[in-house]
């Protein structure tokens, strides 16, 4: 049958259940029990035992097995499943005042998909299988259309992501990746709150995107009759609030960036970005360590852990390197040995580097060195630290290293998952790097932003020495819950709508 026709059939059979008096939508039910709760409570029971115990549960059809007198459902809810045990007597005895012929509408009007009530004791099949012997039944849901087949399920990556719903119900394991996620955020905000952190949460609509080099989403304000901008970051807003007088801020919420799609690239994702007054890009590295080594082994019960097949030790301290320094053990090129641009780009075109042509300084020239040579190579938890000023518009200059900032970045298995600065508090110097952000702007930079004037006058009032993080929830989701996309560790990702991706199809 194809579709529509299952759809007719389950349509026509909401009638009939009205038409019995039963309403195929009901209002509620009041479980007493889940499913693995059962199972865990009742794992020893032998095998053709029944206990004398009322049990109350609900959950979707995921199988049907009708054998004359006898029925086997498998019920699935959001713990896990468990059988349910239809014996026409002892059904029809159960429901007598409810429904005279309650088993055969059972069999003959329920479908795999729908929403089961059941009540009844707890038995062991002879075969071992532990089951609900069903004495009442409440459809609480009828589902007109079907699931995935069994044996193939949904194996359309796309649609996964597109029908999260139906990939939530047939694959569990999906399911406990969003679990999982939801510890780790939990467990990031106990542990920042423990530490007297405060989160207060910032604008999504600015007038001015800035704290990234991003190229920002543009909405329109009906009533105010001007543009704003998604925020790309929460850090210029937080960083307002260490100027007021809070000493410990963060706040874990969505950003938005109109840039590319990947694997490793949503245009909405999650970050947590945190200030501390009085701290600096030191503290930050131990705060980062402490966080997610703690809810890891909250979550996952180790700090060994496998992705994608590679081996990832998590237990600290990780280590600590420069830039420089390993840009020079993966190249051998020495970036403090090069006395011009034109040098440095001739070095680094005879070690393979490409498109580097337009790289307007030696600084911007070390990070391609790094990206396009060092990034891949760094499986096991890294500090990347001490970076060039060029890219580092927010961060304070180094202490003892001219041209650098105190600036690191965690990469575990090739890819960034944390980044910080000692926080700039200069307001000159900072108005000096915005201005020369916006030159960049106007000369037709997307990524590059404008000069936010009411955050130069924050830090004009003064901002106290301060260390700030940012950390990317879904990239330590996706390594935690071992997802090889981004996508994964979404909920909902951002799709194109289904007719534009059949239209291109059919263009190419």
């Amino acid at each position: 049958m194809s579709e529509e026709e299952i759809r007719t059939t389950r349509l026509e059979k909401v009638e009939q259940l009205r038409q019995l008096g039963m309403n195929p939508y009901a209002y509620r039910w009041e479980s007493t029990h889940y499913a693995a709760q059962l199972q865990e409570k009742f794992a020893d029971l032998a095998n053709g035992e029944e206990v004398d115990i009322d049990v109350a549960i609900a959950g979707r059809i995921m199988a049907r097995r009708v054998m004359g007198k006898l029925a086997f459902f498998s019920l699935q809810d959001e713990t896990g499943k468990i059988q349910l045990y239809l014996e026409k007597n002892r059904i029809q005895e159960g429901m007598a005042d409810i429904d005279a012929d309650a088993f055969n509408h059972l069999k003959q009007l329920t479908d795999v998909g729908d929403i089961l009530g059941a009540r009844g004791t707890i038995k062991r099949t002879e075969k071992g299988e532990l089951s609900v012997y069903v004495k009442q039944y409440t459809i609480l849901t009828k589902s007109l259309l079907p699931l995935p087949d069994k044996w193939h399920g949904l194996t359309d990556v796309a649609k996964r992501y597109r029908q999260r719903y139906v990939d939530l119900i047939v694959n569990p394991e999906v399911r406990q990746t969003f679990r999982r996620r939801a510890q780790i955020t939990a467990g990031i905000r106990r542990y920042l709150e423990e530490r007297d952190f405060l989160e207060i949460e910032t604008p999504v609509l600015q007038t001015e995107a800035g704290g990234a080099d991003a190229r920002p989403f543009i909405t329109y304000h009906n009533t105010l009759d001007m543009e704003l901008y998604l925020r790309i970051a929460t850090e210029l807003h937080l960083k307002r609030l260490i100027v007021g007088g809070f000493e410990k801020v963060f706040e874990l919420g969505r950003i938005f960036r109109n840039e590319g799609i990947s694997t490793r690239h949503n245009p909405e994702f999650t970050t947590i970005e945190i200030y501390q007054a009085y701290a600096d890009y030191n503290d930050m590295m131990a705060l980062t360590e402490g966080i997610i080594t703690t809810v890891t082994q909250e979550t996952l019960g180790t700090l060994q852990i496998t992705y994608q097949g590679q081996a990832v030790d998590l237990t600290p301290p990780w280590r600590r390197v420069t830039m420089h320094g390993l840009v020079q053990e993966y190249t051998g090129l020495d970036f403090n040995s090069f006395q011009t641009l034109e040098e440095a780009k001739t070095a680094c075109k005879n070690a393979g580097l490409e498109g580097i042509e337009d790289c307007p300084s030696i600084g911007k020239l070390l990070n391609e060195a790094f990206e396009q040579k060092v990034e891949t190579n760094l499986v096991q938890p890294t500090f990347v630290i001490d970076y060039p000023v060029e890219i580092s518009p927010l961060a304070k200059p180094h202490r003892s290293q001219p041209g650098l900032v105190e600036r690191f970045e965690l990469f575990i298995v090739g890819r960034e998952t944390a980044n910080s600065f000692s926080e700039l508090t200069d307001p000159i110097d900072q108005r000096q790097r915005l201005e020369e952000q916006a030159a960049r702007k106007a000369a037709g930079d997307l990524e590059a932003q404008g000069v936010d004037e009411d955050f130069l006058t924050a830090l004009e009032y003064g901002m106290p020495p301060t260390g700030g993080l940012g950390i990317g929830i879904d990239r330590l989701v996706m390594l935690l819950t071992d997802c090889a996309s981004i996508r994964d560790a979404i909920a909902f990702p951002l799709l194109k709508p289904e007719k534009s991706e059949e239209a291109t199809k059919e263009n190419t």
